[in-house]
């Protein structure tokens, strides 16, 4: 199991408050396998890093959906080896895709917790434009509250960091979206013409046993076909030598 230990900062409190988890939670992944130890430091306190957290979001989109332990131990020991922390959160975002809008009031203070830094009028906008998030819910008095896509929320923050403008930003969200929708589209066809009759149950199996596949199938085929249209936008030589 490889996960990125970069910058083990956060006690097992601030990794279960960034995630959205009980201590107890982290814990329980740590006994069965599916989070690796933390860091050791000194006085043998335990720190954990940025792939700590975005594996531990992973496996809560995962269970989210329903997948059960089992599953998701097989999911996460079918993905490439050496992922980072971004690759994991491209993953989640992936799989939070199949699942329906999962969508918190949030506490202004919880974001800032949620999202691991802190965030400006500026950076809310953005995210509020990337719709991440939108102003509204009750709240504590004094405090703003958001309505918060809590599948899109870390990788909307790590976007605040990529030099495209906002409209940049929106157009390949309009772009990804699209595309995305129609592979969702021929592939909800193809499960049509396998299984005519609506077996709600026998449907929901065989499209839990998919996921991971059609997860790992779509990520490989888009960044192959994005490192080939990068080449050739520098002019550099395709991968496999062909002209």
């Amino acid at each position: 199991m490889t996960i990125e230990t970069e910058e083990p900062a956060l006690t097992v409190d601030e990794l279960a408050a960034r995630a959205g988890v009980t201590v107890r939670t982290v814990r329980f992944y740590g006994t069965k396998g599916l989070l690796p130890p933390p860091v050791i430091g000194p006085r043998r306190v335990g720190h954990y890093g940025p792939g700590h957290l975005a594996r531990l979001a992973l496996i809560e989109e995962l269970r989210r959906q329903g997948l059960t332990l089992a599953a998701i131990e097989r999911y996460l020991d079918r993905l490439p080896p050496g992922l980072d922390a971004h690759d994991l959160a491209v993953h989640r975002a992936v799989v939070a895709s199949w699942a329906p809008d999962a969508v918190e009031t949030v506490p202004r203070g919880e974001l800032r917790q949620r999202a691991g830094r802190e965030l400006s009028e500026e950076d809310v906008d953005r995210l509020a434009a990337m719709g991440v998030l939108e102003a509204g819910g009750e709240a504590p008095a004094d405090e703003d509250a958001y309505r918060v896509d809590a599948g899109l929320l870390r990788l909307g923050v790590r976007l605040l960091d990529v030099p495209l403008s906002p409209a940049a930003i929106l157009a390949a969200r309009t772009v990804l979206l699209d595309h995305a929708r129609a592979a969702a589209h021929e592939l909800s066809r193809l499960l049509r013409e396998e299984m005519p009759e609506r077996d709600a149950q026998a449907v929901r199996s065989l499209s839990a046993h998919m996921q991971p596949l059609v997860v790992q199938a779509l990520l490989t085929a888009f960044q192959r076909s994005l490192t080939q249209e990068l080449r050739e936008w520098l002019g550099e030589p395709p991968v496999d030598g062909s002209p």
